[in-house]
């Protein structure tokens, strides 16, 4: 029997509107990687005006180390729904789902070496390579997979503090390459089309390193197990069955969540309480903001009233590529050349008016369209 990709009458609509809330999240966090010399600066101690250290601040706590593994969770919710298709159609679902992933790393790999260093297609494709191997277990060993799996860097880590005893020493700041930030500078601020693509490979040399790859299954993996499990439980096609669970996850994990990502604020910026914000404070946070889009789509107006965001999430491959497509052209010599002269502040505003434009051109698009372009490709491919 053929296996067939997700028709127009079986998605649900919550899980496009948090792809969408996403993707927002997302270019939130990029934003900083297309116009400063990441990844050879620390952020914390990049700024020196008060304004952008609010502004770094506040999107610290509110969307960095949080929308990462959203959009995990959300990969491993995608691929074990197409699964179980499979298994209730009698489809051949390995078949096809490792074309898929070969293709997804294609692009991935085609977007990090001519358009952004920053990309994160590729190491999805590989995790999602490492989650094939699980999705034939049940939802509680999905989900016990992800937390053993996570809970054996949160241990190796935690105890390195502590036999280190650095735990509570406030974090220092860290040297830093000045010719590699001078490098990036030039080469991206008043270089061409040539001379950003050398750059970008030195880029890629840190961001596509072993050690990349390595954590990629410490950090990606186990929450794109856990979404995996969540589907097979269809935590979120049950939202309104489920409404006390998904009520209290919310709430507490919003509180909990912004309390461990704002301790590093309130008191001393310690090494553990760093590490805390990112790896603990930052997944939680993302399950509460699963936990506001669920509840929302329980009102019955709210779906409607989202339908843009569904739709931009819908064509979510698309909308990630285009926006590194537009920023490089915004911020890179060869475009507009803003890069390195825009604040916090402004890089915020871009990002979020240029995701506005996006939202509007998702629904053109499907005014005519029933798949996003990259979307219809992989399909092609995948599926001929």
């Amino acid at each position: 029997m053929n296996f067939q990709p997700t028709a127009l009458n079986e998605r649900v609509d919550s899980l496009d509107i948090l792809r969408g809330f996403s993707l927002l999240g997302i270019l939130l966090v990029n934003m900083f990687g297309f116009y400063l010399p990441l990844p050879h600066i620390d952020l914390g101690n990049w700024f020196t005006e008060a304004k952008d250290i609010i502004w770094h601040q506040t999107l610290d706590i509110y969307v960095q180390s949080s929308f990462y593994p959203l959009f995990s969770m959300l990969f491993g919710y995608g691929l074990a729904m197409q699964f179980m298709k499979a298994e209730k159609t009698g489809a051949s679902f390995y078949k096809f789902a490792p074309k898929r992933l070969i293709i997804l790393l294609i692009i991935g790999l085609f977007h990090a070496f001519f358009i952004w260093w920053g990309d994160i297609l590729t190491m999805y494709a590989f995790c999602g390579f490492i989650l094939l191997l699980f999705l034939r277990f049940g939802s509680g060993w999905l989900l016990t997979f992800g937390i053993v799996i996570n809970g054996i860097m949160q241990v190796f880590f935690i105890g390195m503090f502590s036999l280190l005893s650095v735990a509570n020493l406030e974090v220092e700041e860290p040297a830093v390459d000045i010719t590699m930030i001078n490098n990036a500078l030039s080469a991206y601020g008043i270089g061409s089309w040539t001379d950003a693509f050398l750059q970008r490979l030195d880029d890629l040399a840190l961001q596509m390193g072993l050690v990349m790859w390595i954590t990629s299954l410490l950090t990606i993996l186990p929450y794109m197990l856990i979404g995996a499990a969540f589907a097979k439980w269809r935590l979120i096609e049950r939202g309104k069955e489920l409404k006390i669970l998904w009520i209290s996850l919310t709430v507490i994990c919003l509180a909990l969540g912004l309390f461990i990502k704002s301790t590093p604020f309130i008191y001393n910026s310690t090494y553990l309480l760093d590490y805390l914000k990112v790896y603990v404070g930052g997944p939680i946070l993302s399950i509460g903001y699963i936990g506001v889009v669920v509840c929302l789509c329980m009102i019955p107006v709210m779906p409607k009233l989202l339908k843009p965001l569904a739709k931009a999430g819908r064509m979510s491959l698309t909308i990630y590529i285009m926006q590194s497509i537009i920023c490089t052209l915004i911020f890179y010599n060869f475009g507009f050349g803003l890069y390195g002269e825009v604040d916090v502040q402004m890089g915020t505003y871009i990002a979020i008016g240029l995701f506005v434009i996006q939202v509007i051109f998702a629904e053109l698009w499907f005014t005519k369209f029933k798949q996003g372009p990259l979307e219809l490709l992989v399909k092609k491919l995948t599926y001929r």
